[in-house]
């Protein structure tokens, strides 16, 4: 089933597509971004083509979002919510360097956990994150995620074994701003 397309007051989200990958190149050739990935900064365009190609596949164990901003069509990022459990999902995210910090991060994950929560019934979305990836830490955190756990060695990365931590928001938790 393809990610339904869900909007904000400046965002649009909707399937990623094949033909994100050039939008996408930038994001995911960044070291900045990629530091925290679970993979290193893509090297080439086909690099990115084939990633955004496994990731737009529909009907897999996931839905995966392209952000943009409305009027404008090229991806400056994605939020992914991934199967789990019955009723619980993991969010994942990543986002063009020159809009952290703009809100559209907190925008779009937020939209998607609205969907999460209220068309797709699900009583917990969870996130996996580096211990040093402050950014994402703090984004959770002003989501109202609460810190769970950490789970010491459970990354294997391009910059060595990494930690993870492991934070949980319930659907009675949930208050952003409609």
């Amino acid at each position: 089933m393809p990610a339904p397309t869900l909007t904000t007051a400046r965002l649009v989200l909707r399937q990623l597509r094949l033909d994100d990958a050039a939008a996408l190149f930038p994001v995911l050739s960044d070291p900045a971004v990629m530091t925290w990935w679970s993979s290193g900064p893509h090297q080439s365009l086909a690099e990115t083509e084939d990633y955004v190609a496994y990731n737009a596949i529909e009907g897999r164990d996931y839905q995966c979002w392209a952000i943009t901003l409305a009027g404008h069509d090229d991806a400056l990022g994605w939020v992914i919510l991934i199967d789990g459990k019955p009723d619980v999902k993991e969010i994942g995210y990543i986002l063009h360097r020159r809009h952290w910090g703009t809100g559209i991060g907190r925008e779009a994950v937020g939209r998607v956990i609205d969907y999460g929560f209220e068309e797709l019934g699900l009583r917990r979305i969870f996130a996996d994150t580096d211990p040093e990836n402050s950014g994402s830490i703090v984004l959770l955190e002003r989501l109202g995620f609460q810190r769970e756990g950490r789970l010491r060695g459970e990354w294997e990365t391009h910059i060595g074994v990494r930690d993870s931590l492991i934070f949980g928001l319930l659907r009675d938790e949930w208050t952003m701003e409609k």
